[in-house]
């Protein structure tokens, strides 16, 4: 007795999918079992700054990340579903602390212009790029994306006293 072309063909072609699908669920069930979370804590409630509604409208702000006690920290520039956010959106350090800006290529031209225009980068687009700037008087320091400013591409940066 011959096969059927087209049912070995379905045969194949049905274990395929299944397969596909098998190894897509194993990938996205790793990725939200990882350790894809901040690796780092918030500033106590009691100590969190005041920005003064800076941070209403940023994408990724879940609190400010404690870096104090670091004398350089990274903040990831294009960051997000859309490439179109800080992380940390904010952070906390002590004076003396450069932060150093990477921008990850993702989410078109960024770049971080301080509010009062106390510090500027160019607007760049490919990954490895970095700005940095030394933060040495206690405070905030508020920055955004000017490009992504409306999309709500907003970061600071809380100098501890």
């Amino acid at each position: 007795m011959q096969s059927d072309p087209l049912l070995d063909r379905r045969s194949v072609l049905r274990a395929a999918g299944t397969l596909s699908v098998a190894a897509l669920a194993g990938c996205t069930g790793q990725e939200e079992g990882g350790d894809d979370g901040p690796d780092y804590e918030t500033v106590p409630s009691e100590e969190e700054p005041d920005y003064g509604g800076w941070l209403d409208s940023a994408r990724t702000y879940d609190g400010t990340a404690d870096l104090r006690g670091e004398s350089e920290v990274t903040v990831m520039v294009g960051t997000g579903s859309r490439g179109r956010s800080f992380s940390p959106a904010a952070i906390m350090v002590d004076p003396g602390t450069t932060v150093v800006w990477e921008w990850t290529g993702d989410g078109g031209g960024h770049n971080v212009a301080e509010e009062n225009e106390a510090y500027e980068s160019p607007i760049e687009t490919e990954e490895g790029y970095t700005f940095e700037h030394a933060f040495e008087e206690p405070g905030v320091s508020r920055y955004t994306c000017i490009p992504h400013d409306a999309q709500g591409m907003r970061g600071a940066v809380a100098i501890a006293e």
